[in-house]
């Protein structure tokens, strides 16, 4: 099934022109890279009605979303953005109101924002909104937009807890559903700064089937048919590819000891890098070959 929707999931820490806090007018204009570079205007340039698009930002992996909404909706009016809203679903019985679901039925993007995706899909999975949500998706010129929780929570799989110092310990990783928009890989997010790549090394050696995203901060994919993928953002993806693992010692160790991997490969992309899900192929941007 060929996908309509655009999913666009990001590391966390998404510019959000936090140079506008002081002195707003008068360096407003100076930060290029968000303007006409930034992820968020990415988003905006994606969506059906660009600037006039309807778009609703949901809190619900966030302790704090009476703050975090009002900054995303502040950043998405510097980028002409002004037809927005926040939804904030705190209560499974919240996912099957009437006025929640028609605002999801009329939106053109969701922003799912930062948090615990743990909490983002023991709140919404398996609701009405979840279904929606899906359907929209799959079937519509619509945007799925997260960072840090509300990626993590994009693919069938998700990493919810597992430290980074100790995560090539076996079990030390834990994984249940997502919301389910993409198969075969799993996402990691601030996948640079906190060092998580042992976190998909544990992942991917357990289902090589699998492909390993890690999302840096300010960093993203753009994934459109459901398989093509764009780098987008100031920074690093790393995808960790198992299917050519010649061995490990995961099933021979106890829980707690270190795992070995022989023949892991990676990838890393930058700015406008892509990869195919299909063919497993990345193409460079700027290749020092071409």
């Amino acid at each position: 099934m060929k996908i309509q929707g655009k999913l666009i999931i990001i590391g966390g820490a998404v510019d959000k022109g936090s140079f506008t806090e002081t002195n707003l007018d008068r360096d407003a204009p100076k930060n290029l890279n968000f303007f006409e570079e930034g992820i968020l205007k990415r988003v905006i340039n994606e969506s059906k009605n660009k600037e006039f698009s309807r778009i609703e930002i949901i809190t619900t992996a966030s302790k704090i979303p009476l703050e975090i909404g009002p900054e995303y909706i502040k950043a998405l009016g510097y980028l002409n953005a002004h037809n927005t809203d926040v939804i904030n679903i705190e209560r499974r019985e919240q996912a099957s109101d009437p006025e929640i679901l028609e605002r999801l039925r009329n939106a053109d993007v969701v922003m799912f924002t930062g948090g615990d995706q743990l909490r983002l899909t023991s709140i919404l999975g398996g609701t009405l909104f979840h279904d929606i949500l899906l359907d929209k998706y799959r079937n519509e010129n619509f945007i799925y937009a997260g960072t840090s929780a509300g990626a993590a929570a994009a693919s069938n799989n998700m990493i919810y807890q597992g430290s980074s110092s100790e995560s090539l310990l076996k079990g030390e990783v834990k994984i249940t559903s997502g919301l389910g928009l993409i198969d075969d890989v799993i996402i990691d997010t601030h996948f640079v700064q906190r060092g998580r790549i042992g976190r998909l090394f544990q992942t991917v050696v357990g289902n090589p089937k699998v492909l390993g995203i890690g999302l840096g901060e300010d960093t993203g994919l753009l994934i459109t048919n459901g398989r093509q993928m764009e780098a987008i953002g100031s920074g690093l993806v790393i995808l960790v590819d198992g299917r050519e693992i010649k061995d490990t010692n995961l099933t021979q160790i106890e829980m707690g000891q270190p795992i070995s991997i022989s023949h892991l490969v990676t990838h890393v992309l930058s700015k406008y890098d892509t990869f195919d899900l299909d063919t497993f192929k990345m193409t460079i941007k700027s290749s020092q070959y071409v």
